[in-house]
């Protein structure tokens, strides 16, 4: 049971920060103030060194991690062409949807510790990371908002 969860946690991990790292790549470009851009790459920076120590534990365990759906990939790339194409404020388009992906990660993350209770605490330590970093970027780009 400890092994089973413990990949399972790693896998929704894998996944949460394959979607964070898409959907900051998606804004980045459009994004035009300096310091919104430094927190989105600082966070795409943390996010990178997670899922590298995600994939690391993943092999240990044979495993090769999960993809996000190709459905929240393609909504989250629908999503983002939009708001960020209608918007007159494109920082404020930006921070407002990676702040809502934030907030779905979060949540996502949350809800899979409990429901992988068994999981190693370096499996946990993992999401509690990517709940933490995700905290953290939210507040630094809430004066976008």
């Amino acid at each position: 049971m400890v092994e089973e969860d413990t990949i399972r946690l790693l896998r929704e991990c894998n996944a949460g920060v394959k979607m964070g790292i898409d959907a900051i790549d998606q804004v980045l470009p459009k994004v035009e103030d300096r310091d919104l851009m430094k927190a989105l790459e600082h966070s795409r920076s943390v996010h990178s060194s997670l899922g590298e120590k995600t994939r690391t534990l993943l092999n240990e365990y044979h495993d090769s991690g999960k993809e996000p759906s190709g459905m929240a990939k393609a909504m989250s790339q629908v999503k983002t062409s939009f708001q960020m194409l209608s918007s007159s404020n494109r920082d404020q388009a930006a921070a407002n949807l990676i702040t809502d992906g934030c907030d779905m990660g979060m949540k996502s993350l949350g809800r899979y510790l409990n429901q992988y209770e068994a999981a190693q605490e370096k499996a946990k330590d993992i999401a509690k990371s990517l709940i933490e970093e995700e905290e953290d970027l939210v507040k630094n780009i809430r004066p976008y908002l």
